[in-house]
């Protein structure tokens, strides 16, 4: 249903903004009778506990309704039986990316495992549209095989950043530029023969 992350958001953005309205409806109803002199009729008179279990059905409802239709959901969950079109290799050391090559090469549709090892601290393995949104991230925790298998479901150039705060020398001591930020380190080919996939 959802093919990237930004669908799946734009969804539930709608989705919540409902839902937040008629949480506010409850509240305003509720200031409402409080300020009245006189009490409401039963008849007029909205059946609070129903309305409540109304909401609750309706935010239970839509994360089950959501669940699956989550892009990546699936495919990881069926990881073990999916062979990957690209493997890369990463590793981080000392506050610095080793890639496998200067700019790593997907094209559009294909699966692509990223395992990344890190060699001292806790990091964050995240990948971001230009726009500063982020496509997928995992943590990369020290001593453990950390691996992600992704499905690119749209083409362009994606920066490459740490998800997770590693300690100041993260930063740049005189400019406190993020040294673990790779422009365009994964470039997405549009590709319609995986599009499908």
């Amino acid at each position: 249903m959802f093919e990237t992350s930004l669908e799946l958001l734009k969804f539930h953005w709608v989705a919540y903004s409902i839902y937040a309205l008629l949480i506010l409806s409850v509240i305003a109803w509720f200031a409402y009778n409080l300020t009245r002199k006189e009490k409401a009729k039963s008849i007029v008179r909205i059946p609070f506990y129903g309305y409540i279990a109304f909401l609750v059905a309706g935010g239970v409802g839509h994360h089950i309704f959501t669940y699956n239709t989550i892009p990546w959901v699936a495919e990881d969950i069926m990881r073990h039986d999916i062979d990957a079109d690209r493997t890369y290799d990463i590793e981080i050391d000392r506050h610095k990316w080793k890639l496998p090559e200067e700019k790593m090469v997907a094209n559009m549709g294909e699966k692509i495992r990223f395992n990344v090892k890190s060699r001292d601290v806790t990091y964050g393995f995240g990948l971001f549209r230009k726009d500063g949104s982020m496509v997928m991230q995992m943590q990369v925790v020290p001593g453990y095989e950390n691996d992600i298998l992704w499905t690119f479901r749209e083409c362009g150039k994606f920066d490459l950043m740490s998800t997770e705060y590693s300690g100041p020398d993260q930063y740049d001591e005189h400019t406190g530029k993020d040294l673990m930020f790779v422009e365009d380190a994964l470039v997405v080919n549009c590709n319609d023969k995986f599009a499908s996939k």
